[in-house]
């Protein structure tokens, strides 16, 4: 097979909605932080909604983007409690595919705290083939052909040869 047309986790973004700031975001951090080894940025409100005490820029969440070895490292961990299953209804039509972890207990090495609850998360996975940065580039950006976008098809026999995780 043609090396340039070989997919590969470009990244993978955990994400924890709180809902509000303060004590219950910083122990999301925390959280956050222990699991996947990086620091977390939060995640600010774009629209006031007073039914639920959000104001706008006010912070209500926190991500982590890993890349490289640590995505991979990660997305396996993270496959591993899912049970290395994935829906139909998680992949979107460019090839990447979202999950959610109902608790954090569930990582190797975190146990349940009273002070703190159970947290869950989402997990989103961003596939690509090589040479997606022409599409990207300040200078001389060019339209990414056909052959090199990713297609769900591509993402089912991904998952299934590299992570061997049941599609149904």
């Amino acid at each position: 097979m043609n090396p340039m047309q070989e997919l590969f986790v470009e990244k993978v973004v955990v994400h924890m909605g709180v809902g509000e700031g303060g004590e219950k975001l910083s122990k999301a951090t925390e959280i956050m932080k222990t699991i996947t080894g990086n620091t977390p940025v939060r995640n600010l409100a774009k629209k006031t909604q007073p039914a639920f005490g959000v104001r706008k820029g006010g912070p209500i969440g926190c991500k982590v983007t890993l890349r490289g070895r640590k995505a991979q490292d990660f997305l396996q961990t993270a496959l591993d409690i899912v049970e290395r299953k994935i829906f139909l209804t998680q992949l979107d039509r460019s090839g990447n595919f979202s999950f959610g972890i109902e608790e954090h207990t569930d990582f190797p090495g975190m146990s349940y705290d009273p002070q703190i609850g159970i947290y869950g998360m989402d997990v989103n996975v961003v596939l690509a083939r090589r040479g997606i940065r022409i599409s990207r580039r300040h200078a001389q950006q060019k339209k990414l052909p056909k052959k090199q976008t990713v297609k769900s098809e591509d993402t089912l026999k991904f998952l299934e040869t590299h992570y061997h995780t049941e599609v149904s």
